[in-house]
């Protein structure tokens, strides 16, 4: 057996979430498998070493994708902390909305909202990139989409950020935000489909478990996944969006010479700054990984940023360059569970970006704020001091 090297970091640090490529840097390293005893962790560091167990469900399994007992209990019977064949079925349904051919019909209403937004906004010559439009955006694509309405589309934003930090360990974020987890979840496990707009997505999941597609129970589990697991990183990755055109005008000068590549700025985005900071899995048994052995039962942290800025897959990695186009970044997990919402989120992000690069030639930047998050890695605030329409 060959041990893992250790680190006395604390991977759930205020000062390491708020910047963590630093300590990534230092930890990818040491090995491709570092031991963390303060958080009881196995962390995962170097792309080829992320993408070997995002591709391997049998042997880490996804039922502890949480890091504390609670929030992994309270997650059982989702897609997201299940393996096959559970998964595979729960999944299909998740996904069937989500297919590119079902989104198709989404796209002009997406691009139209975007384009309105982002020409209002230019028109006021500053605004706060973050309530005004990296929140505002996809909180109103995904209650449209869903097909929410009254108290829960003015809860979905607290909801869906509570619901991604209490998947981290049992510090003071986790247990300020379990009540409001438990809102999102209790309202998930009484919801009805009379609760949902008619002709909406939600409704479509209890069409499926009425017609048995899946098992009784779980579409009130599915609509979770929607919100718990979709709208904070959206919101991140719009964010940084803006923040990185902004620190980088030469990018945004490309971007509006070539428009073609809107696909690629987004993918270098989730490259350069992933929206998610660690994600979890178990070792089933004693395995391998990158010439390190790691016991059966063992918790593991995908960092998945760490992997993005791997210089043995990346040249150049620590370099924001739109014409990369990385689009095996690790950003949307890979494998059986990789984000099914990729493709909305891919909607929502090409249009804001579109509608920057044909709308703004100067994005200018004032005081940008992050506070550290368990899981999400995204802004408090951003302000936009100047913008200089086209």
């Amino acid at each position: 057996m060959t041990a893992p090297t250790e680190s006395d970091l604390d991977i759930w640090d205020d000062q390491l979430l708020i910047d963590p490529y630093p300590a990534y840097a230092k930890l990818r390293e040491q090995g491709g498998v570092v031991h963390l005893p303060k958080n009881n962790l196995y962390v995962i560091t170097r792309y080829d070493a992320i993408r070997e167990v995002l591709g391997d469900p049998a042997t880490f399994s996804s039922t502890t994708p949480g890091f504390n007992p609670m929030v992994n209990e309270a997650l059982q019977g989702t897609s997201l902390a299940s393996d096959p064949p559970t998964h595979t079925q729960l999944r299909a349904t998740l996904s069937e909305n989500l297919t590119p051919r079902a989104l198709r019909g989404l796209k002009v209403v997406i691009d139209q909202k975007a384009d309105k937004l982002v020409a209002e906004l230019v028109a006021t010559g500053s605004f706060e990139a973050i309530d005004s439009l990296a929140r505002a955006f996809p909180l109103e694509i995904v209650a449209d989409l869903i097909g929410f309405n009254g108290h829960v589309k003015g809860n979905m934003l607290r909801w869906g950020q509570a619901a991604m930090q209490v998947i981290g360990p049992m510090n003071q974020r986790t247990q300020e935000n379990f009540p409001i987890a438990g809102e999102l979840y209790g309202w998930c496990s009484s919801v009805t489909a009379e609760d949902l707009t008619p002709g909406s997505i939600g409704r479509g999941i209890f069409d499926a478990e009425a017609r048995g597609d899946i098992p009784q129970g779980a579409a009130g589990h599915i609509i979770h996944q929607y919100l718990g697991a979709g709208v904070d990183t959206t919101i991140a990755s719009i964010g940084n969006i803006v923040a990185l055109f902004g620190r980088h005008p030469e990018q945004l000068e490309l971007l509006r010479a070539k428009p073609e590549l809107v696909p690629a700025a987004f993918a270098e985005v989730l490259r350069f700054w992933a929206p998610i900071h660690i994600w979890g899995r178990t070792t089933t048994r004693e395995v391998e990984i990158d010439g390190v052995t790691i016991p059966a039962g063992a918790q593991l942290g995908l960092l998945l940023g760490a992997g993005n800025r791997d210089p043995r897959h990346y040249e150049n990695p620590d370099t924001f360059d739109i014409a990369r186009n990385p689009v095996d970044h690790l950003s949307f997990g890979y494998g059986p569970h990789g984000c099914a919402g990729q493709g909305l989120a891919k909607l929502e992000a090409h249009a804001i970006i579109d509608a920057l690069a044909r709308r703004v030639t100067i994005l200018e930047l004032g005081h940008e704020v992050r506070e550290p998050s368990n899981i999400t890695r995204s802004h408090e605030r951003l302000q936009v001091l100047k913008v200089v329409a086209a």
